[in-house]
């Protein structure tokens, strides 16, 4: 399959203030969150010319610039509305959306206290983050060897772009073995989301997600909980062992990019693209789409 690079696209870019055409949003090789990761960032989805939970996602990206250290240089309104002049701008109906800040070049080195904030948004066309026709069978998972840092340790409720790198080794990892995404593991061991989206076990008809107090508590993972709350499914949200896969029925994945994912293996252990997925499947769609919600796709 022929990429097409980000770095040579036609359309706009919206950096500090303006936007500018595609190939001329560019940062210096010297730019500090090059080398040292300071950076935050998030992703959106697109719907039908609209952004879902637009403003959530600005918040964030706020609230994770604080715990880096530093301030995003613009309101979140005007952020916001940076966000629907790129859709306008670059015309698409459905597509994805990056907002990102950063630390500039003026100051190399561990401390970056006098660097220029910058912040750049693009957006482009997206389909399914997974195969849709593997999406539809339920994903192969691997549990991965990395494992999400303790709170102590790390910036875990910050969406910043050093947290992601074994994110991508993992994921690079389990994809040379045939798989299409990783489990990973915290630091004690237990589970705790897949390299870009939180995870969903269904086990004798409820709903268990781990805690997250060492990840992001994501947005679509809030609107899942939310949509099956509506459902009358109960919602527990706690610590669990991977020993639990071998009791629960049904596994899914949720995510701006995963949207609803069901997943159909991890490791040795099999699961069924349920009742339960298939009607949140259905729900978080008709959501984003703005569209009423239908009866349940299956009886429970």
């Amino acid at each position: 399959m022929s990429l097409i690079p980000f770095d040579d696209r036609d359309g706009v870019i919206w950096l500090d203030g303006a936007l500018v055409p595609w190939r001329d949003a560019t940062v210096h090789v010297l730019t500090h969150a090059l080398h040292y990761a300071s950076a935050v960032f998030e992703g959106e989805r697109v719907y039908e010319g609209e952004i879902f939970k637009l403003t959530a996602h600005t918040e964030r990206l706020h609230g994770s610039a604080k715990i880096l250290g530093f301030e995003v240089p613009y309101s979140v309104a005007a952020i916001d509305q940076a966000c629907r002049d790129v859709v306008q701008a670059l015309g698409f109906r459905d597509g994805y959306l990056r907002p990102i800040a950063w630390r500039g070049s003026e100051m190399m080195g561990v401390s970056a206290q006098q660097t220029k904030i910058h912040v750049a948004i693009a957006g482009w066309e997206w389909p399914s983050y997974f195969d849709p026709a593997q999406r539809l069978k339920g994903i192969r998972l691997k549990t991965a060897r990395w494992r999400r840092p303790a709170p102590d340790t790390a910036p875990c409720k910050s969406k910043a772009a050093g947290l992601y790198m074994i994110c991508t080794m993992s994921k690079h990892e389990v994809e040379r073995e045939g798989y299409d995404d990783a489990l990973m593991l915290d630091w004690r061991g237990n589970i705790a989301e897949s390299t870009g989206a939180n995870i969903f076990l269904v086990q004798d008809g409820v709903l268990h997600t781990p805690s997250p107090d060492h990840f992001l508590d994501g947005i679509t993972r809030q609107t899942v909980i939310a949509l099956a709350k509506a459902r009358g499914y109960q919602v527990v949200e706690r610590t669990i062992g991977p020993e639990e896969l071998s009791k629960t029925a049904e596994v899914f994945l949720t995510g701006t990019a995963a949207e609803v994912t069901p997943v159909g293996s991890i490791d040795d252990h099999i699961f069924t693209v349920g009742a339960i997925t298939q009607t949140l499947m259905a729900d978080y769609e008709n959501t984003v789409r703005g569209r009423p919600l239908n009866d349940a796709v299956a009886a429970e």
